[in-house]
């Protein structure tokens, strides 16, 4: 049985249970129980359509070559210097990591396809699915310079989270490295709340990266809905697609 350590801590106001914390039998402070809990359904690899984008099972054809040229326009391959492969001079070789991961279920890869140009123009995923405690993270994105800043990057974004809270899962994810300043910018902006750094997480290319933590939880998703239905709707563009409204949301916790 794991005891207390053998060394005194140090009580401090910021770790003290709220005065109405429940508590067990012996007085120790324990977490609210989840009613009616049960484990979240896993996702499919299936499309998922909204007006400005479709998410699409990522596969070799067509979306390898749509993606791979839609990357070309990164002249300087900023949107790989935090991912932990590429970037890909030669189709052939961005042929091949699609081959060898577009099958995979976990990560669970799709393409973004702008509905305009029926084009790939982006990639995102659902990682480290774990259906029994409700969690999912959104990860592996990778949004070329014509998806980016667009209202179809935002709406995948909704997409993805719409559909993982519709199958139960109960906290959603979103974690980069704490040096990418454009993804913490975004996932402040998706709504997501920012939980604190883990240092010296992972190794990516040869490179220390410390991991900043964001969520949504399924008790924040219903006024993050509305407002990204509000933000959505086809009033909100002009005929050049430009937002008339900023997306505005419940602002999230800080912890």
């Amino acid at each position: 049985m794991m005891g207390l350590p053998d060394f005194e801590m140090t009580a401090s106001p910021n770790n003290s249970p709220a005065p109405d914390v429940r508590r067990n039998a012996l007085g120790q402070p324990i977490g609210e129980v989840v009613p009616n809990w049960r484990p979240a359904t896993r996702p499919k690899r299936a499309a998922i359509a909204g007006l400005s984008c479709r998410l699409e099972p990522l596969v070799l054809e067509p979306h390898a070559r749509q993606l791979h040229e839609a990357y070309q326009l990164d002249t300087e391959g900023r949107n790989w210097t935090y991912l932990p492969y590429g970037p890909f001079a030669r189709l052939e070789d961005y042929r091949a990591w699609v081959t060898a991961n577009s099958a995979s279920e976990d990560p669970m890869f799709f393409a973004i396809v702008d509905s305009a140009t029926a084009k790939a123009v982006g990639v995102a995923s659902y990682l480290r699915i774990d259906p029994a405690n409700g969690v999912i993270e959104v990860g592996h994105l990778n949004f070329s310079p014509a998806l980016q800043r667009r209202r179809a990057a935002t709406e995948a974004m909704f997409l993805m989270m719409a559909r993982a809270f519709d199958l139960g899962f109960r906290r959603y994810e979103w974690k980069c490295d704490a040096l990418n300043a454009p993804s913490r910018q975004a996932a402040e902006r998706l709504g997501f709340s920012f939980e604190g750094i883990f240092r010296q997480a992972i190794v990516v290319k040869g490179r220390n990266r410390d991991t900043a933590w964001y969520s949504i939880t399924d008790q924040e998703w219903p006024a993050l809905k509305a407002a990204y239905q509000r933000w959505l709707e086809p009033g909100n563009f002009d005929a050049q697609g430009r937002q008339l409204q900023s997306l505005s949301i419940p602002r999230p916790r800080s912890f």
